[in-house]
């Protein structure tokens, strides 16, 4: 049963959105012309390939993900208004729940419940068992309730987007998730306005590295050499003045080695044959998602390498990649080595390290598996 708090913020929605309607039924905005436009465009295309995932078919029809979904407001979409740190806090009360964060070429899902939350200011951390995230809230910019139609029925998420409309993180409602939770926290988080549309902007180009020339290497390795924390690394290559693979090109064999591309791959494939505990992280601008623990139920299908078990999936898209690094960081608890991959661009798709807690020596089993990649003919 919704709250009467709940119940009163729906009533006054309706009653808003009625006049809204009516005026937009009177003299339709640019915006919520191309917004129909699109809307229309979309049931066009899906009438053609009802199975066509979002992202998919947002690439059809030249839009961003985000304009493509609130084109539906108000159709089976309803639009949420922050800050949604404070929609994040809410999360718990849904229960069970799958969570994505995706990239350009990979795809992290996780099933859980959301706990130990804490946002400070624009970040975020959530640190369940199975839930674990680091959150970027500055890269939030849009947020949806949908509902919609699949091969297994109706389906509900949260579905969350940067300024420029691609998706930062999704939670989609399970069997044992608490409706009545999902309905209460999407009422109390209307955003006024439920018109179709969405206003999306491009991000600023990438800047290129420096020439290596003007690097100074020597301080890189000596900066490198004193880590004493692997969250200390992002801070201290922008103190430097590199870039993370032009860093991996400069520093030395000994910290950073370029291994080949199947290299990825082939340490899933090591990590399930010995039970090895291992993380694996993924993420955007917006999101880290990390997955902690085995490996078992590996698949190739066509360029996607896939991790398909209970709780945890991962889809790998293997023909992005365009190099791979085994990467050690001195800390205060030893050497931690991680197995990097990275796009054209540079910009990282997946990472990897064997399971581990602050104050924790690297497993050996994990290192064993990396030096098995190293002496097995991974190098590049």
């Amino acid at each position: 049963m919704v709250s009467k708090d709940a119940a009163s913020v729906r009533v006054a929605w309706e009653r808003k959105r009625e006049l809204t309607d009516t005026l937009t039924a009177e003299s339709p905005s640019p915006e919520t012309e191309v917004a129909l436009k699109l809307r229309g465009d979309l049931h066009d295309l899906r009438s053609e390939q009802p199975l066509l995932r979002a992202r998919d078919a947002a690439e059809k029809l030249g839009v961003s993900e985000a304009e493509l979904v609130a084109c539906r407001c108000g159709e089976g979409v309803r639009r949420l208004a922050g800050p949604f740190g404070a929609i994040i806090k809410s999360f718990p009360s849904l229960g069970e729940v799958m969570v994505l964060t995706r990239n350009e070429h990979a795809v992290h899902e996780k099933v859980g419940t959301f706990a130990k939350i804490s946002i400070f200011k624009s970040m975020g951390l959530v640190l369940d068992e199975a839930i674990d995230l680091r959150l970027f809230l500055d890269h939030w910019q849009s947020g949806y309730a949908v509902t919609e139609n699949t091969r297994s029925g109706v389906r509900h998420s949260l579905q969350f987007f940067g300024s420029d409309g691609t998706a930062v993180h999704k939670v989609y409602l399970r069997d044992g998730s608490n409706r009545e939770a999902y309905e209460d926290l999407v009422a109390q988080n209307l955003d006024p306005h439920q018109g179709p549309g969405q206003a999306v902007a491009s991000l600023p180009a990438r800047q290129p590295d420096r020439p290596d020339t003007e690097v100074d290497s020597t301080l890189l390795r000596k900066r490198w050499c004193e880590l004493q924390d692997v969250h200390d690394f992002h801070a201290m290559l922008k103190d430097v003045g590199v870039g993370r693979t032009q860093a991996f090109r400069l520093v030395g064999e000994d910290y950073a080695t370029r291994v080949g591309l199947e290299t990825f791959k082939a340490a899933l494939e090591a990590a399930a044959e010995t039970a090895t505990p291992i993380m694996i992280f993924a993420g955007n601008p917006g999101v880290i998602q990390i997955h902690t623990g085995p490996v078992e139920r590996l698949k190739e299908l066509g360029p996607w390498f896939n991790v398909l078990d209970e709780g945890f999936n991962l889809h790998l898209r293997m023909d992005a990649i365009d190099t791979a690094w085994i990467i050690r960081k001195p800390t205060r608890d030893g050497i931690v080595t991680s197995l990097e991959i990275y796009d054209a661009a540079g910009a990282q798709i997946a990472w990897m390290f064997g399971k581990r807690k602050p104050g924790e020596l690297e497993r050996e089993d994990w290192r064993r598996l990396v030096a098995s990649l190293e002496t097995g003919g991974g190098a590049a």
